[in-house]
């Protein structure tokens, strides 16, 4: 038993003890599946902080020689599997998160040679039948101990593309890259390759890299969808034993769209909102999400337009099929949005293929990047935001009047001034700094030029529910009569306290606003 080689199964047991554990466990029915098969070759590509390190100590804690789980899995829902016990700790592992090798203070390319020495060590110690042979090359290494005993390996590759995302070194990237496809290629020796990383395994600059790996993504998640995140099921329970409103985190934190039509939540955040009891945000990667600001600043190819419109609440467009996973090769703005997708700050719908922002949380984040770009005209719209919502709690027309008409100026310079498109967006994005306290509901009237906007304030929020209406219209007067006859009040179901009517309409570019404050 070693760190590397045949390790025990501790750093699943610590999993276990965490304040929220869901039961992924049936992970391992598709990796059983996939054993010793033309599909051994598998590569899991998610965000960060969305359970891949422990899907690896899962599946080491299941498969190595180097512990006996069968207690530690006897409650969990894979023990129900006929198989169970079939390849329960009967395996050769090898089990490496490519991150910690890499030493303090030293730079990355001392991570392969230390990698390799210490697998070798480790190998050496369990096999003492090579030791005369470990200085060979390590595929000769393991491909000799397959010939004495017969046994296969199953490898398991946590942060398989780490060095990719801290070097830019072609030397480094290459050596690494190389190692791998050779360590991996027609390999007998290996029963099951695993590997988990932020970005799709193939595609590195010119060179198409382990091709032999099936790819299991955020846009093709495959048979691995159910397995990182939490489920919509498995989400209402947790509600429940937080005593925390579904609805009001499904806001904030689901909208992953997968296969077959299954929503993923965030799980990183869920382990921290519903222990503290509080919905924000808890869940970034400055790193990589600041890749977007560079390209908004310089508008690479239209950039700036499809992110007004994802961030105003709107679907887009976009080829998600042309993607390098090198991110120094990107060059067009549907590359980005498509990385985006893979670093989960955007979801892609299959069906539609539309790409959208997946909930409030991202959608926060967001404009935190573009407060830091220089992107004057959104910059203005996102900095009145707070003034804006205090002036529509205070009921003060000619500060609401004074605020949206900043936004609708600002925003025309992308869009069409009096198109209903721009509507939307107008209200969406002036509003922004409201995702603090309410989840957004659209109700647009195609082909009227209406847009309508209804804030439902989160359920330990003590804030009043919004209605606004935003018409073009060509004749003066109020629509707050419109907007009762409408019924929306009565859309919003177990809704009771105060509710504010924001009637907003324009003719020629001049504005006039009604507010009324009304109780249900």
């Amino acid at each position: 038993m070693g760190i590397y080689v045949n390790p025990n199964n501790e750093a699943f047991k610590e999993d276990l003890k965490l304040k929220i554990f869901v039961d992924k466990s049936e992970l391992i029915s598709l990796t059983n599946s996939l054993l010793d098969s033309d599909n051994k070759y598998m590569c899991v590509s998610r965000p960060r902080r969305f359970g891949k390190t422990i899907g690896v100590n899962l599946l080491t804690a299941y498969y190595s020689k180097g512990c006996d789980s069968k207690e530690l899995f006897s409650n969990l829902k894979i023990a129900n599997n006929p198989d169970f016990e079939t390849h329960l700790n009967k395996y050769n592992v090898i089990s490496l998160c490519i991150s910690k090798f890499k030493e303090i203070g030293k730079d990355v390319d001392n991570i392969l040679p230390t990698m390799i020495s210490s697998i070798k060590l480790e190998l050496q110690e369990e096999f003492p039948q090579i030791k005369d042979k470990i200085n060979r090359p390590l595929l000769l290494v393991l491909s000799e101990i397959y010939r004495l005993t017969k046994e296969k390996f199953i490898v398991l590759i946590d942060d398989w593309d780490y060095i990719f995302r801290v070097t830019n070194k072609s030397k480094i990237r290459d050596d690494y890259l190389n190692y791998l496809i050779v360590l991996f290629n027609d390999s007998p020796y290996i029963k099951l390759a695993y590997l988990t990383g932020l970005l799709p395994v193939k595609k590195y600059k010119a060179l198409s890299s382990l091709n032999n790996f099936d790819e299991y993504t955020m846009l093709n998640p495959g048979k691995s969808a159910e397995y990182f995140g939490y489920t919509e099921d498995e989400m209402k329970e947790l509600c429940v034993k937080f005593n925390s409103d579904y609805d009001d985190v499904k806001s904030w934190y689901d909208g992953y769209l997968m296969s077959n039509n299954i929503h993923i939540f965030n799980p990183r955040s869920i382990k921290k909102a519903l222990p503290e009891g509080k919905l924000k945000e808890y869940w970034f990667s400055i790193y990589y999400f600041e890749v977007l600001g560079t390209p908004i600043n310089r508008n690479l190819r239209g950039l700036r337009e499809k992110v007004i419109k994802l961030l105003g609440g709107e679907r887009i467009n976009a080829d998600v099929s042309d993607f390098q996973s090198d991110i120094e090769a990107i060059r067009y703005s549907d590359e980005i949005l498509t990385l985006l997708v893979h670093l989960g700050y955007l979801s892609y719908d299959e069906s539609s293929k539309e790409i959208f922002i997946p909930n409030h949380e991202i959608r926060a984040e967001i404009g935190k990047t573009l407060e830091r770009s220089e992107w004057k005209e959104v910059l203005r719209a996102l900095n009145n935001s707070d003034n804006l919502l205090k002036a529509t709690w205070n009921l003060d027309e000619k500060l609401v009047v004074e605020y949206i008409v900043k936004a609708h100026l600002d925003l025309s310079t992308l869009f069409k001034f009096n198109s209903e498109e721009t509507l939307r967006l107008v209200l969406f994005i002036a509003y922004h700094s409201a995702l603090r306290y309410y989840s957004f509901k659209k109700e647009y009237t195609s082909g009227k030029d209406i847009a309508d906007l209804i804030l439902i304030p989160y359920k330990n929020s003590n804030k009043p529910l919004i209605v606004i209406e935003l018409k073009h219209c060509k004749t003066s007067g109020t629509l707050i009569d419109n907007i009762k006859e409408k019924k929306y009040i009565d859309t919003i179901e177990n809704y009771s306290g105060v509710i504010i009517l924001v009637s907003l309409t324009y003719d020629d570019r001049k504005y006039s606003c009604e507010i009324e404050k009304i109780n249900k």
